[in-house]
Order: C-alpha cells, then structure tokens, then sequence
C-alpha cells in the first residue's frame, strides 16, 4: 500500500513539472503560428493560383497551376484567361482526387500576385486591397422599355427608356418588367476582408465599414454629405493604415 503511494505521488510529481514545459511548448507552438502572419503591404504577392472561396484568399492558399489539370501551358501569359475560358476547371485536391468546379463558381484567381475577383462572368483586378478593399468592374444592367408612367416608378426621365436598376445581385441587375437589351456599367465595390462582404462604394456602406475604428468613423460621420463623398477614399486609405491587413505568407 505504502510504495503505491509512493508511486503515486512519484507519477504525480513527474507530470507536474512537465506542465511548464508543456505549456510553453503549446505558447510557442502559437507564437510559430502567428508569426507566419505578415503585414500586407504594396509589396505582399498572394500566391498565385485560382481561389475557390473566400476562406481560400484569407488563408492565402489556392489551387497552384501545378494541381490544375489541363493542356494549356502554365508559362502562358494567358493562362488564368484560357482556364477560364474552358468554363470547367479540372484539378487534384489536397487528397490527391481530381475534381472539378464551374468557372463561374470561383472566388477569384491571382496572377502575379495580383488578385482578381469574379463579378459574374468577368475577374476584375483588386485596385486597393486593405481590410476595406476597393475595386472597379463591369457589370450589366438592363434597359426597359414597359408600358408604364413615371409616377410608377418614380423619377424615370423624360423620353427615357430606361428604369433604373433595384437590387444588384452576383453582378447582374435586376428590376421591374421584362428585360429590353443589356448595358455594360463600370461600377465601384468594396470587399470587407473581414466577412468577404461585397458591397457597392456608397458613402453609408463606407461609413459602415469604419465603425470598427470608432474615432476615425465617428470623425468620418461629422462630415457633411457632399464632403463625405469627395473624402470616402482618403477615409478608406486612412482606415486600412491604422488597421493593416495581416495575411500568410
């Protein structure tokens, strides 16, 4: 009885002064992991592949050109462009399993280290990324030309045969009546890092965004309208130097 507590305390003893070094293996086990984490900056090139989600962009880890299945040469300039063009892109998974997803499905793809996001059926180049992001595309709206009355619809100018859109959705435009024929708008969006949220650059999605700064946001909303419009940009560079962007290597 007596060497079994004996041996119990022994054991007991043992473990204990293995917790220090337990935990200190697990806080640097941590710190290793954060510290792959870099600060982006005009310099940070995103791994260049294609993305199929926006976890993949976070986590800076998308499908190489080397898992991409296909007979067009990856020295090509075009070719991010060809893959797409083929509308299936076929590739080997990290089980080792080929798969397969509809161009229009994709987040996006890099280039050179350069991102571009899909909007529809067009991949457009991120101008500004930060934790507000910034970016120009084309997108189609639709004119109409329906039977109905200005006071059903608003202020419609005079003669005009087109409505204005309603609600923009995965960069199609969509509103009342039948569709008469396409056009093609450049458009401006914003990309919330932290969500993927896109949203289209209005001054209260701007505003929006800033409230994680609450001084730089509350300094934003003291603004009057007009000045906050010709300020929105210099507002969105200032929030993403005081809150920078961290990204894996």
């Amino acid at each position: 009885m007596t060497s079994n507590i004996g041996f119990q305390f022994r054991y007991l003893g043992y473990i204990i002064c293995l917790c220090p070094s337990f935990f200190a293996a697990n806080l640097t086990a941590q710190s290793d992991s954060s510290s792959h984490l870099v600060k982006f900056t005009s310099h940070f090139k995103f791994r260049d592949g294609f993305y199929l989600n926006f976890e993949q962009v976070k986590n800076n880890k998308p499908i190489p050109k080397s898992l991409v299945i296909t007979s067009i040469n990856d020295n090509s300039e075009s070719f991010f462009e060809q893959v797409i063009d083929s509308k299936t892109i076929k590739y080997i998974d990290d089980r080792g399993k080929n798969q397969e997803v509809d161009a229009i499905k994709l987040w996006g793809y890099c280039n050179d280290g350069i991102m571009h996001i899909r909007i529809s059926y067009n991949f457009n180049k991120i101008a500004i990324m930060g934790n507000i992001s910034l970016f120009s595309a084309n997108i189609t709206a639709f004119a109409y030309k329906p039977n109905i009355t200005s006071s059903q619809y608003g202020n419609v100018p005079s003669g005009s045969n087109y409505i204005p859109y309603t609600t923009w959705q995965g960069g199609y435009i969509y509103s009342y009546g039948a569709p008469n024929y396409p056009i093609s708008e450049m458009r401006q969006f914003l990309l919330d890092f932290n969500t993927g949220k896109l949203l289209e650059y209005k001054t209260n999605n701007v505003e929006m965004l800033l409230k994680t700064d609450t001084e730089l946001h509350d300094e934003f909303a003291r603004l009057r309208t007009r000045r906050k419009q010709q300020r929105q940009f210099i507002y969105i560079r200032k929030f993403n130097e005081r809150n920078p962007l961290y990204l894996p290597k």
